[in-house]
């Protein structure tokens, strides 16, 4: 262990000690939202340097498969512990998934859209008739009406493609469909295979703004484990922030885990990650906090655009409890 790791692991280990423990090595899946990349550095980092075993908890990260499929795996109780985006969770939950937000990720939404310049596609409004390729459990497809009406596009004219995480770009260059989806924390990635030919819209800044990923915790499965919760949150919500604070050894944890990953290419993904926990809430309250006014905004968000099977109180998707105020988003 290099000294910058050691030294960050020893102020990372002190804050956990003061967590209410978990049951001794309570064994929780964690289910991603994705492959793990950049932005899962900290969840890598806090288990390297042991933080979760000193909290009690022996954590298995498992790679996922799109935020639809964190939800569904968490909701059916296949998994204690996942990472997805809000605006699915809260269209999940009218159709019985019954989770709850623990931890906030993203406080601005990640989604963008992509195409090329040269096909003619100069903004949303020319995507009718057009082909969107992303995978199918990607969570996108679930918020894509709440995008398309907030911009005068009919939902349904576009035809949706199903294409694996990692051939999003490969399909888009061979022209097989027409635009793509991704997290601007890869926007890097698209930038550099693509150059001045590139399209992009975030969605953030086309009046789609939700939380995006959120740690979540199955609703039963809470009510008789809020030690193990409190523990895996407030260590996870410590290694934010000490990620934010020192990127390398984060970084390098990551890359260790998952050998195909390249360290300045994860470096800059968390780079872009810092941008999207980034609000007034995440730096004034708590580093991952689920504000309520905000919630509240997104629940009507969902509830207008996407629609509710059965509709909830907002307030059962979500709990700021376990949070440690003292610890806020820095820059």
């Amino acid at each position: 262990m290099n000294r910058a790791l050691l030294l960050a692991a020893t102020t990372l280990g002190l804050a956990c000690a003061a967590a209410a423990p978990a049951t001794a090595q309570t064994k929780v899946t964690f289910v991603l939202n994705w492959i793990a990349g950049g932005d899962h550095a900290p969840y890598y980092y806090a288990k390297k340097i042991g933080a979760y075993s000193k909290a009690g908890l022996d954590v298995e990260i498992e790679q996922g498969k799109g935020s639809v499929a964190a939800v569904q795996k968490v909701g059916a109780g296949q998994a204690p512990f996942g990472l997805a985006d809000m605006a699915n969770v809260l269209v999940l939950k009218g159709k019985g998934a019954d989770t709850v937000g623990v931890f906030n990720v993203y406080a601005n939404s990640p989604q963008g859209m992509y195409w090329l310049k040269s096909s003619g596609i100069k903004s949303i409004k020319d995507f009718a008739g057009k082909k969107i390729g992303n995978p199918a459990g990607d969570g996108a497809r679930t918020m894509w009406p709440a995008l398309a009406k907030a911009n005068g596009v009919d939902p349904g004219s576009v035809t949706w493609v199903n294409v694996a995480p990692n051939a999003k770009l490969s399909a888009l260059k061979a022209k097989s469909i027409d635009a793509t989806t991704s997290f601007y924390n890869i926007h890097h990635i698209f930038q550099a295979q693509l150059g001045d030919d590139m399209g992009f819209l975030a969605w953030r800044d086309a009046g789609l703004n939700p939380y995006g990923n959120s740690v979540i915790v199955n609703a039963a499965w809470l009510k008789d484990n809020k030690k193990t919760v409190d523990a895996f949150v407030k260590v996870s919500q410590k290694a934010f922030a000490e990620c934010v604070k020192t990127p390398a050894p984060c970084i390098d944890a990551l890359v260790e885990a998952n050998g195909a990953l390249q360290a300045p290419n994860e470096t800059t993904n968390w780079k872009l990650v810092n941008e999207l926990m980034d609000d007034k809430f995440s730096r004034e309250v708590a580093l991952g906090i689920h504000d309520d006014g905000r919630m509240a905004a997104d629940y009507k968000l969902v509830k207008e655009f996407v629609g509710l099977e059965k509709e909830f109180d907002v307030k059962t998707v979500y709990t700021n409890e376990f949070l440690d105020p003292s610890i806020k988003m820095t820059k």
